[in-house]
């Protein structure tokens, strides 16, 4: 008989689940919009903007982490101005691990999102706007169905990506059972124990709930090639 019961099991997969399902939907939205920004025409200082959209891309984790620690810490004045609106810090909680998935994410989303904007024609959008179309109505009726096969990548990416946050999340976050305990640092956790059964029984839930997003995500993109 397993030493753990299945509540024990379920918390860092649910708790993983809540916290990527709400990181992958900040993501897209920042994601998408910078993107969107960004392709509009000639921006000033376009690369160093760039560099810092994409720089969570190629630091380490560990990095991340520290610098969000600072940020968000109690000497730190989003830390401080959270804690003032909330009452409590925000590190070492659930939505910590949020931050830090959306930081993480983003750049994903945001390059694969500019790509799909950058491919579509924008004969169709000033067709649009001579017809009476706000930008809104451009983007909402134009510009977003005609690049709808990157933002769905672009969101399945954000997911997977916040999925598999370990470093920074662990930084602010923390490892808490059932508080900000997330399946990634139980897995590291339950291989460092010697639990190897329970490392694998999480591994494989991970595994199952990556594939059937990439399922979906086939099925979505050939509905789309077929329209």
């Amino acid at each position: 008989m397993p030493d753990w019961t299945f509540e024990q099991w379920a918390e860092p997969l649910l708790l993983s689940l809540k916290i990527c399902i709400t990181a992958s939907v900040f993501a897209a939205i920042l994601g998408v919009w910078a993107a969107w920004w960004m392709t509009r025409g000639k921006r000033r200082g376009r690369l160093v903007i760039e560099t810092v959209f994409m720089l969570p891309l190629v630091l380490p984790p560990t990095v991340i982490g520290f610098l969000l620690l600072v940020m968000l810490g109690r000497r730190g004045w989003i830390g401080i101005a959270y804690e003032w609106l909330f009452r409590q810090p925000i590190i070492f909680t659930w939505i910590a691990g949020v931050v830090a998935a959306v930081v993480v994410a983003f750049p994903l989303v945001y390059q694969t999102m500019k790509t799909g904007f950058q491919g579509v024609e924008r004969h169709l959008e000033d067709a649009a706007r001579s017809a009476g179309a706000s930008e809104w109505q451009v983007f909402r009726f134009v510009t977003l169905p005609l690049a709808g096969r990157a933002f769905i990548s672009s969101y399945i990416l954000g997911f997977a990506r916040s999925l598999g946050e370990f470093g920074a999340t662990l930084m602010i976050a923390g490892n808490i059972p059932g508080v900000t305990q997330t399946t990634p640092t139980a897995i590291y956790t339950a291989v460092e124990s010697g639990h190897m059964g329970l490392a694998w029984s999480w591994t494989a839930a991970i595994i199952a709930v990556s594939f059937l997003m990439l399922i979906v995500t086939g099925r979505l993109n050939e509905s789309l090639n077929n329209k």
